[in-house]
């Protein structure tokens, strides 16, 4: 193989340029886990490498691409042989490591997972991060006594991966589940990947927040941040909890104490990105079975490298529905 297509960015002034282009194994890292890639997905932190001076991409050239499935092709880590079916996501992958927007990838064996059985590699990227995120997400809520009897979950930012997969997830597990966008014409998709209601995002935070609120939900599963998290918190129920894995509401959290004092709740840092590999391991195989959404289909729709560039436009604004994933 003398060559093969990638998706590279470079910065070009105070832009940031992103093409597709050929690479050869020699630009590869020369360590780790040679992996023919067959599919990625596109995340919020993937589109953010389009952003001028953003935080996420550490150096230039770079492919990014945080999340990768395929067959090992080589391997200098004994826990992976030739034809073994994997998955890579977060750590240092489409950061500061080249990632999954690429037909190989060399990637340490310490960031791999094995594909559980129950899954296909489509399947996985399907899922992906924001799959990950929800997953870790759910299983944060039910360690904290959240049980479908206790009353209604919010998903908030429900039309964006992590969104959609928590509504699948929560859906399959018997739960009564709210979901909350500012899409109108996201409704009867959101009705179909198993939400039993849908409220607009100004229920959840419409400009002002209070103390303490009527409480609504018993949980919630938060990709979103900012002030609507901090009036979402006013509004959870007794011993209810809420899972936060995003910004894309801001970073500034402005809350008084009254929810947590009152009313008991917790407020649950999801982190998917260095997540300890056991629980890495644990969390995939759920998602191969009792986490496993039934509205994999519903949630997906596949694109090219060529198509990247439009997709983090997408994605930045506000536009995607489900997940997308790139087939190499």
């Amino acid at each position: 193989m003398n060559s093969f297509q990638a998706f590279i960015l470079n910065q070009k002034g105070d832009q940031i340029d992103g093409k597709v282009d050929k690479l050869s194994m020699n630009d590869l890292p020369r360590e780790g886990v040679l992996i023919k890639v067959e599919y990625s997905s596109v995340n919020y932190k993937d589109g953010m490498t389009k952003v001028p001076n953003n935080p996420i991409i550490k150096k230039y050239p770079m492919v990014p691409g945080i999340d990768l499935a395929g067959e090992v092709v080589e391997s200098d880590d004994s826990r992976f042989s030739k034809g073994d079916k994997v998955i890579a996501t977060s750590y240092e992958i489409g950061v500061s490591h080249f990632g999954g927007y690429s037909e190989y990838a060399r990637i340490p064996g310490s960031w791999i997972v094995p594909l559980p059985k129950d899954l296909t590699t489509l399947e996985s990227m399907v899922l992906g991060t924001a799959g990950f995120t929800a997953a870790l997400s759910i299983q944060r809520l039910e360690d904290n006594g959240i049980t479908p009897e206790k009353g209604k979950v919010l998903v908030t930012g429900a039309t964006g991966g992590v969104g959609s997969i928590a509504v699948s997830i929560l859906a399959r597990r018997g739960y009564q589940v709210v979901a909350s966008t500012g899409k109108k014409d996201s409704h009867e998709y959101l009705k179909k990947i198993g939400a039993e209601e849908v409220i607009h995002r100004d229920e959840v935070y419409n400009g002002d927040i209070k103390a303490i609120d009527k409480a609504r939900w018993i949980a919630a599963v938060d990709p979103v941040g900012g002030k609507p998290l901090a009036s979402l918190l006013t509004k959870i129920a007794y011993g209810g909890s809420v899972a936060v894995s995003g910004l894309t509401g801001g970073v500034e959290v402005p809350t008084a104490v009254h929810p947590f004092i009152l009313r008991g709740i917790n407020l649950l840092g999801i982190d998917s990105v260095n997540c300890p590999m056991e629980i890495r391991k644990t969390i995939w195989e759920r998602l191969s079975t009792d986490l496993k959404p039934n509205t994999l289909n519903e949630v997906v729709k596949e694109i090219r490298l060529e198509d990247l560039s439009n997709a983090f436009d997408q994605i930045l604004q506000g536009k995607a529905l489900g997940r997308m994933v790139v087939k190499l």
